[in-house]
């Protein structure tokens, strides 16, 4: 168990957005909130990587970028490509999507090696890697063996979900996952947290970092409980 003050679930949040259609005002607002509320990171494709990363420059806040998003299906030369794009461009964080091909081929050794040369780009820039599983389209053995190959790789996170898919985090798989990736790795939900209720179930099952769009009244619906509580932090 584990204490938390208001600003330190703040910290665990990658305030989101995601969308096609995002307009250059849309990323100042989520940079600006981003500030405002002491968030982690703010989650963009990688084209925002610059905009954001001069929005959010002298800050603690990092820019994210998604990388083969929100399917995967690119090859690893691609997504490489664009993680020391949008890297040169001010990224300080990377997540990517697997290649789910390869995953239901049972192409580990391509899966592993796509893992290796991603995580391999981010720890020479000294950035973190996150690998998202999109764990709605998998079996648990998938998830599993995705978690031995993270724990052989060593990526700073392997994370639930796109939040572009058929579902998103859930408790359960937070636990498998933690259950199952070596110590080192930490665990990313993403994909439908949208209740400090779900948040607090997220981080209570071993989640370190949130991602979700939902932050703001999440983050303000959990300062009124401790408000409300006369209490300063939460024991998760």
């Amino acid at each position: 168990m584990k204490r938390y003050t208001i600003d330190d679930l703040a910290f665990l949040v990658d305030h989101t957005n995601l969308h096609p259609d995002a307009t250059r005002e849309d990323m100042a607002k989520l940079c600006a909130e981003a500030k405002e509320y002491g968030f982690r990171m703010v989650a963009v494709n990688s084209c925002q990587s610059r905009l954001c990363s001069e929005l959010l420059a002298g800050t603690d806040v990092h820019t994210g970028a998604a990388i083969g998003f929100p399917l995967g299906q690119t090859t690893i030369a691609s997504k490489v490509f664009e993680t020391k794009d949008a890297l040169a461009n001010g990224a300080t964080e990377i997540d990517y999507m697997v290649n789910l091909t390869e995953v239901k081929a049972g192409n580990w050794e391509y899966v592993k090696d796509e893992m290796a040369q991603i995580v391999a780009v981010c720890n020479e820039a000294g950035v973190p890697s996150k690998v998202i599983f999109e764990n709605c389209l998998l079996e648990d053995d998938e998830k599993v063996r995705l978690c031995e190959i993270a724990s052989e790789v060593l990526p700073t996170f392997i994370k639930t979900s796109t939040g572009f898919s058929t579902g998103g985090a859930t408790v359960e798989d937070v636990r498998l996952m933690r259950e199952h990736v070596d110590a080192r790795v930490k665990v990313k939900a993403a994909g439908g947290i949208r209740t400090a209720d779900a948040f607090l179930g997220m981080v209570r099952a071993g989640a370190e970092r949130i991602g979700c769009s939902a932050g703001i009244p999440i983050i303000e619906e959990l300062r009124a409980r401790l408000a409300s509580e006369g209490v300063d932090s939460f024991e998760l």
